[in-house]
C-alpha cells in the first residue's frame, strides 16, 4: 500500500474512534452486602406490589437536580432496570433478608402463613450531586386476618449528604433504600405482633 493510502487509512480510522458514543454506565439500587447476622424467620410473608413512580423518574436514565428548577438527564449513566422496578427489586430483597422470609409476588397462595401486602408510592426521588439525596415515599401494610382486612399508613422521610463524586451517589442510595427497607420491615413486624404504629426511619 503507498503511503498516500496508509494516510487515508490512519484519518478514516481515527475519525471513526472519534465518533465512537461514550460508554453507558449502569447502576443499581439493590446493596451487594447480605445480612449475616442469623435472625429468626418472620411467621409472615411479605408480597412486595410495584412501587409507585412519578412519570418522569420511571425511567433507566439517571435523573440529576442541578438547581431549585433545572434538572439534568444522564445519557450515559442509566439503571439497570426503570427506577420503579429498581425500588421493587432493592426493597423485596432487603426486606426478605432482614425478615428471614419470602416475597410471594407473583407466586401461588400458600395459606399457611399470613402475608403482609406492601404497596409503596414514591412522592420524592432527588439526586443532588454536591449536596444530598432525599428520597419521600408514602407506604402501606394490609393483611387479611379471618374475614377482616388490616391497614396501616406510613411514610418515609430519608436524605443523606454526597459529594459531587457520582460514585458515591449510586452508593448512598443503596445505603437509604437500606434504611427504608429497615424501617418497612421492623414496622411490619411489631405490628403483626402487638398492632403497633408506624416506626421511625
Amino acid at each position: 500500500m503507498k503511503y498516500g493510502q496508509w494516510l487515508i487509512v490512519i484519518s478514516v480510522m481515527a475519525g471513526l474512534a472519534g465518533c465512537t458514543s461514550p460508554r453507558v454506565r449502569y447502576h443499581t439500587l439493590v446493596s451487594p452486602d447480605a445480612v449475616t447476622t442469623p435472625i429468626s424467620p418472620a411467621n409472615f410473608v411479605i408480597e412486595v406490589l410495584p412501587v409507585g413512580v412519578p412519570a418522569q423518574l420511571d425511567t433507566q436514565q439517571v435523573v440529576i437536580r442541578q438547581s431549585d428548577s433545572r434538572v439534568a438527564v444522564l445519557d450515559n449513566d442509566r439503571w439497570l432496570s426503570p427506577l420503579g422496578d429498581e425500588l421493587q427489586t432493592a426493597l423485596s430483597s432487603r426486606m426478605t433478608q432482614r425478615l428471614n422470609t419470602v416475597d410471594v409476588a407473583g407466586l401461588a397462595r400458600d395459606n399457611s402463613q399470613p402475608v403482609v401486602r406492601i404497596l409503596v408510592q414514591i412522592r420524592r426521588f432527588d439526586s443532588w450531586p454536591g449536596k444530598a439525596i432525599s428520597l419521600d415515599a408514602n407506604w402501606s401494610l394490609s393483611t387479611i386476618a379471618g374475614d377482616k382486612r388490616r391497614r396501616l399508613v406510613c411514610k418515609s422521610q430519608l436524605s443523606q449528604k454526597i459529594s459531587t463524586d457520582s460514585t458515591q451517589m449510586f452508593s448512598a442510595w443503596q445505603t437509604l433504600m437500606d434504611r427504608m427497607a429497615n424501617q418497612v420491615a421492623q414496622t411490619a413486624t411489631a405490628w403483626m405482633t402487638t398492632q403497633a404504629n408506624c416506626r421511625q426511619p
